[in-house]
């Protein structure tokens, strides 16, 4: 069965319970929600560095990952998965945390720089090129570069951490259109949401 939509949606976060909950996280709360409300189960795949699931939506079949190598290594875990499953380019999506939006906004669109961001650095790196699909979801800036780091690696507050949610419901709602590669019309819709 040929597809042209996402086949693998990957989240960019750090593992283990420090960085749980911490902005930094938003790309694995983005595949966690994903996995619970389509039933499906991650497993620690030692060859991959990460955790993998599978769910299936409207019949498409669609792997989950979360690298477990840590941020600035993501890219070894994404093209693990990318060669085991032969998955082109253009059929990946990286969901990871953006300063450059506020929290409660989302953006979907295909290739662009790192703009900064580690893991999307790595990532760039691994697959030879920016040329896959990313979901930033915006977790907003502390308005000086220096607090960056602190920033990211802390907990957003509950109004901020509730808008980082919503508009993860908001991603969760476009994946059918996402999967069917209506990549115009999930952008429309996710873009109105925010």
């Amino acid at each position: 069965m040929s597809q042209t939509g996402i086949r693998l949606i990957v989240g960019l976060g750090n593992p283990g319970p420090d960085y749980e909950s911490t902005r930094h996280n938003a790309g694995f709360w983005l595949v966690d929600r994903l996995a619970a409300d389509h039933h499906g189960q991650f497993r620690a795949e030692a060859k991959f560095h990460g955790a993998l699931a599978r769910i299936i939506v409207g019949g498409h079949d669609v792997r989950l990952l979360k690298p477990t190598t840590f941020m600035n290594h993501s890219g070894r875990a994404v093209a693990a998965v990318v060669r085991y499953f032969e998955i082109p380019t253009t059929q990946i999506l990286v969901a990871y945390d953006e300063l450059d939006l506020p929290a409660g906004r989302a953006k979907l669109k295909l290739g662009g720089g790192h703009a900064g961001h580690n893991g999307m650095r790595d990532t760039i790196a691994a697959l030879g090129g920016p040329g896959f699909w990313r979901l930033r979801i915006g977790i907003d800036h502390p308005g000086n570069k220096q607090q960056v780091v602190g920033y990211v690696l802390s907990r957003p507050s509950k109004e901020d951490a509730a808008a980082i949610l919503d508009v993860i419901d908001d991603a969760g709602r476009v994946l059918p259109d996402l999967l069917v590669g209506d990549f115009q019309l999930a952008m429309n819709r996710l873009h109105a949401a925010g």
